[in-house]
């Protein structure tokens, strides 16, 4: 099982690919809570040079909300982070968790309908991105 939905993108441009993935996220609900900008974490850390790369922390309040009406402890699990990175080809690739997978060893049969309904809100998302 992989843990991750990827979606290449054929542009260059970080921020514009930033605004579309924001903007696609919104569309299925979510909102931006956070964001690590790993380049220059790493540069400022480690001194060490990375290409363009972010995680934003991505929730939907609605399925956050339900989540912990259930199990206040899958705050741990939250938000869903999507990476926003450029490739040594130029291209940028933007990945999210599977909330199936990142779920599947606490063996909830309360919590995994939800956690589809999420990864399907994500693919929308990840899908329309072109």
């Amino acid at each position: 099982m992989t843990y991750h939905i990827t979606k290449t993108i054929e542009t260059n441009d970080f921020e514009k690919a930033k605004e579309l993935v924001t903007e696609a996220l919104k569309n299925e609900g979510f909102g931006i809570l956070t964001e690590i900008d790993i380049q220059a974490t790493m540069k400022k850390k480690l001194d060490k040079d990375y290409k363009p790369f972010l995680i934003l922390g991505a929730c939907n309040p609605h399925f956050a909300d339900q989540l912990l009406g259930i199990d206040p402890n899958m705050s741990a699990m939250l938000p869903c982070n999507v990476t926003l990175r450029q490739l040594e080809n130029g291209k940028l690739e933007v990945s999210a968790m599977d909330p199936v997978a990142a779920i599947a060893a606490l063996g909830s049969k309360s919590i995994e309908p939800i956690a589809k309904e999420v990864k399907l809100k994500l693919e929308k998302a990840l899908h329309t991105l072109a």
